[in-house]
């Protein structure tokens, strides 16, 4: 553990202050300052780099920091009073949170600079998906840092090996992709490549392991499993929505494939929910870095393309409220759907009886995703019956879902044929972990 604790005692978070950032830097400094609390790490200086261009956006970290660590110390107090045991000055619950909130914080430093990152021996990269500002960054820290330090970055679709070469770390950086948001989800893909350091892949594994993640192994292709499975997904939701044009009107088409993929499917949201949730622009950019990486398919929408002419975003607000996209949102529900011909949302309202009844029921054994995701005894059992009912289903909305599965099955199968993924396994974990879907999409549900 001695390296395990010394790499930590000098870290640095790129984009700090963004989403991702934000909980990667909670989680660090949490990890860090519990280490630098040991007694054989006392007097030993643990220092956290918050960097980021928005001294707005720092100062607003710095208040979540707080609100964050406070709240994970109310839920430990046992254990902090073991910490503190030898702190006779600390006598009543709140004295000991409080002063548990003042070391983690006091670890971090908020910067706006670069140069905080000289020396430090590990670099947490979660800036934007852009490849020449992700090169600047870590070339600038890797020339000016003489502890030849470890990047680990949080890339979601630009492969390692790209990154590797684009800044010369001299195979020092390997793929750490935590899932939004990263306090709560418990996936993290790990991407390595054979230039990485053993040690460095042992303790990005450690690392892991003491945050409580699962750890899922990702071969070195664009999009990796994660965006490998849900950018084909999107796509494949896309086009049935445009095929159903023809029959029923856009609105009416997005809402149906919608209700298909989440109520047919079982999955905690829609995927042009999804979509909306990981912002529409996000969407379109990772199938921009995935395409021009890939041999033999063509990651592109035009209805993407369009909406983002047209200004339609999605994304989330600070807040964690959701922003309009496909679907209005009020109170983070779906209310309306948007209309590029028009521009202009039509409440669901209006048409949610004439498509459901297009769609016809879901199957007497169905179930909601929370009833059949959370009930862990009975959960195989309820997703074979309901999958056998499906696969005779007679409706539209049977028919869809079949296709739509079929379509995710195939997905995830090649993901493993083209060496993304190393089984079936690690695929069906990534979006049962990652995504929470009730189950992996490489099954035999509906063989």
């Amino acid at each position: 553990m001695i390296i395990y604790d010394e790499k930590l005692q000098n870290v640095t978070v790129l984009g700090a202050a963004g989403k991702m950032g934000s909980g990667i830097l909670l989680l660090t400094a949490v990890e860090m300052a519990d280490l630098s609390l040991k007694p054989e790490n006392k007097g030993k200086t643990f220092c956290l780099n918050a960097m980021d261009v928005s001294q707005e956006g720092l100062a607003g970290l710095m208040k979540y920091l707080k609100d964050q660590v406070l709240k994970l110390a109310e839920k430990k107090t046992v254990a902090l009073r073991q910490i503190y045991r030898d702190r006779t000055d600390l006598i009543e619950n709140e004295e000991i949170i409080r002063e548990y909130v003042f070391d983690v914080i006091n670890i971090v430093r908020p910067v706006t600079t670069v140069e905080s990152a000289y020396n430090s021996t590990i670099i947490f990269e979660a800036v934007i998906e852009n490849l020449d500002l992700k090169k600047k960054l870590l070339s600038q820290i890797n020339e000016n840092n003489h502890n030849k330090p470890w990047f680990f970055s949080n890339t979601s679709s630009i492969p390692i090996h790209v990154l590797d070469e684009a800044a010369n770390l001299d195979g020092r950086i390997l793929g750490f992709h935590f899932y939004n948001p990263p306090a709560i989800q418990r996936l993290v893909e790990l991407i390595t490549t054979p230039k990485n350091p053993v040690e460095m892949v042992e303790f990005a594994k450690t690392f892991a392991k003491s945050l409580k993640k699962v750890l899922v192994p990702s071969n070195d292709v664009a999009g990796f499993i994660g965006n490998g499975h849900f950018m084909r997904d999107a796509l494949h939701a896309i086009h049935e929505a445009e095929r159903l044009t023809k029959e029923v009107l856009f609105v009416e088409a997005v809402y149906m494939i919608n209700k298909v993929s989440q109520d047919f499917l079982l999955r905690p949201m829609g995927i042009f929910q999804l979509i909306d949730y990981v912002g529409i622009d996000v969407v379109q950019f990772i199938m921009k870095v995935m395409n021009p990486h890939l041999k033999d398919e063509d990651l592109h929408s035009d209805l993407l393309d369009k909406m983002m002419n047209l200004g339609v975003k999605g994304g989330q607000r600070s807040d964690g409220s959701q922003k309009d996209g496909f679907l209005k949102y009020e109170k983070n529900k779906p209310v309306a759907v948007y209309d590029p011909d028009s521009k202009e949302y039509k409440q669901i309202s209006e048409f949610q009886e004439k498509c459901d009844e297009k769609l016809g029921p879901l199957p007497d054994s169905w179930k909601p995703w929370k009833i059949v995701n959370f009930s862990k005894d009975k959960k195989d059992t309820m997703l074979i019956n309901y999958f056998n009912e499906l696969k005779t289903g007679k409706t539209t909305g049977a028919e869809l879902a079949r296709k739509y599965h079929a379509r995710s099955n195939e997905i995830g199968n090649k993901l493993v044929i083209d060496k993304v993924a190393n089984n079936k396994e690690d695929v069906n974990t990534v979006m049962l972990t990652g995504f929470f879907h009730a189950y992996g999409p490489v099954n035999e549900y509906l063989s």
